[in-house]
């Protein structure tokens, strides 16, 4: 247990949901938490599967063509960074939202407060996993996962030395922080770099910078999901939770107006 496990958290079980609604889970997570109500650790799974633009990335960058034809949601994070394709198999989603005055306000800190769960997850998987030990240059700046990489929130194999695992970022309000990370269980280089126009990386190079958990260890999906959500769930020693009612239709309402409009993923042009 940590600082944090003496307040109120719940923890929700992996649920599957459009992409949209579940960016929009993750505002109305912060605002349940920033109003007195319990804070929320919780696993989430892309249904279907989903390209997550980042907030500045640019709408040519996106090969719209392949993702409608191939049945690839697309959506918009609050989150900075480039493209993230999450895979209904292959990726596992996880976010924890809390007030604001709890964390440390220095944006490194921050980090380093709330990825210890994430790590702790792969280390019940003996996934030797840690953060990158030095910087290392981009590959393709418009895929998240082949960015630069930093110590302060990429997590890689082989103690620190090796290929991306997962990626964590955070969006912070006024009174509230959600940090949300994709985790790679099978990476799927092919269909990662489809969702992107000209990327002119090769699978190989995908594949040499990015790891899937199932590359290292012989576990099943089921078996990595339980790991993050029990590593969550010790670290903030939460009760299982769910969503109410209201918080789902505020869930709805927030999709509606911000993440399912092309104002958002295509314009940009919707008040953040």
């Amino acid at each position: 247990m940590t600082d944090h496990a003496d307040r109120e958290w719940r923890l929700i079980r992996e649920e599957a949901h459009p992409g949209s609604l579940q960016m929009a889970l993750d505002e109305v997570a912060a605002e349940t938490a920033a109003a007195g109500g319990p804070r929320t650790v919780r696993v989430y799974r892309w249904a279907p599967s989903c390209l997550s633009m980042g907030y500045g990335q640019a709408v040519d960058t996106v090969d719209w063509a392949h993702c409608e034809a191939a049945g690839v949601d697309v959506t918009r994070r609050q989150t900075g960074g480039g493209g993230i394709y999450h895979d209904n198999e292959g990726d596992i989603a996880y976010s924890i939202a809390a007030p604001a005055d709890e964390l440390p306000g220095e944006l490194i800190e921050s980090y380093h407060d709330l990825c210890p769960p994430i790590l702790d997850a792969f280390a019940r998987l003996d996934v030797d996993a840690d953060f990158v030990d030095v910087e290392r240059p981009p590959i393709y700046h418009p895929a998240c996962y082949l960015r630069g990489l930093h110590p302060a929130h990429d997590v890689v194999s082989d103690g620190g030395t090796g290929r991306k695992l997962a990626g964590n970022a955070q969006y912070r309000r006024k009174d509230a922080v959600i940090q949300h990370g994709s985790i790679t269980y099978d990476a799927r280089p092919e269909d990662h770099l489809a969702v992107f126009a000209d990327p002119e990386v090769s699978p190989e190079a995908f594949s040499e910078r990015v790891a899937g958990i199932s590359d290292i260890v012989d576990v099943s999906r089921e078996e990595a999901v339980v790991a993050v959500e029990t590593a969550l769930q010790e670290w903030a020693d939460a009760d299982e939770g769910s969503w109410t009612d209201a918080e789902l239709d505020r869930a709805e309402e927030i999709a509606d107006a911000k993440y399912r409009r092309d104002a958002w993923v295509r314009e940009r042009d919707v008040e953040r």
